[in-house]
């Protein structure tokens, strides 16, 4: 086994057996802090303000939590970290303790299932194309012989190509290294398309400097549950977590969160991403589930 072999082997057995030791609840109440991982440029659900300040629909509801942490643990105050996150170091930063809660853009499979553990589904979201107004793409058969932006790290583009329609599609590929960079592949015309949810997407193009030159086309590739991230194998923190956002949902809490951030101008623009509840996110908060996007597959 090479140096480089054994240095990732060692790694990730490390990262197990952290996440196999840790007692989040305990953690948090002994050191009387959280620490939250957030996404720089994940259109609504979670992004920055500057400053080392981060919000968006997700870090509300984290908050809410961590606020019923402080009381099932009977703290006075608990004191939230902001780690940023990317594509690439999220699920590791879960597994070995230095993120508790990833409070960003997630989306819960069953791959991932078997390194971390995800709340109830707080999001559903569907997987689009975003275009110029002017590129005359319209759908997935337009796409053959351009070139197709996604981030590095997420699965947008391998749901792309599993779409029936995309059978003898052929498109080159381009990656950005978050969110903010694939879009700056399509504004800049390294891109034809960006491929990626589409609530970024909208949130995306709402902030860019004229919305109008831009404009998300074609068949929805792929429904799927987005949803508070965190650690495999902890079932007293995963059960408090899930009480917190349960309760939100049955008072109606995240129903007024959701209109917050996706019907109504937000900061620090004052950009509104005009996006009504889907009927797939209204079932999820009516019944909470954990369930993978396996599970939103049409059979």
């Amino acid at each position: 086994m090479t140096r480089a072999l054994l240095a990732a082997a060692t790694l990730a057995l490390l990262a197990t057996t952290v996440q196999a030791q840790v007692d989040t609840l305990k953690k948090i109440k002994d050191s009387g802090s959280i620490t939250l991982g957030v996404r720089e440029s994940s259109g609504a659900l979670s992004y920055t303000l500057g400053a080392g300040k981060y919000t968006g629909y997700h870090v509300e509801l984290c908050e809410r939590v961590v606020s019923g942490l402080r009381k099932q643990l009977g703290l006075g105050t608990i004191n939230v970290k902001y780690q940023l996150v990317t594509s690439q170091n999220r699920i590791p930063l879960v597994q070995n303790g230095t993120v508790d809660l990833e409070c960003g853009s997630t989306t819960n499979n069953e791959a991932r299932q078997r390194d971390v553990a995800f709340a109830v589904t707080t999001f559903v979201e569907e997987v689009r194309i975003a275009v110029k107004a002017n590129s005359g793409i319209k759908s997935i058969a337009d796409l053959t012989g351009k070139t197709v932006a996604t981030t590095t790290g997420t699965t947008s583009v391998q749901t792309l190509r599993r779409h029936k329609r995309a059978e003898n599609v052929n498109f080159r590929e381009v990656f950005g290294k978050d969110h903010a960079d694939s879009f700056l592949l399509l504004d800049t015309g390294r891109a034809d398309a960006f491929v990626m949810d589409g609530s970024l997407l909208a949130g995306a193009i709402a902030r860019s400097k004229n919305p109008a030159d831009f404009k998300i086309v074609g068949e929805v590739l792929s429904v799927e549950p987005i949803a508070i991230m965190l650690r495999k194998d902890d079932a007293a923190f995963k059960k408090a977590v899930d009480d917190s956002l349960k309760a939100a949902m049955k008072s109606g809490d995240v129903a007024k969160a959701y209109d917050k951030w996706f019907t109504k101008p937000i900061p620090p623009t004052n950009a509104n991403l005009n996006l009504p509840m889907s009927a797939a996110l209204k079932a999820a908060l009516a019944s909470p589930n954990d369930k993978p996007a396996e599970a939103y597959i049409e059979k």
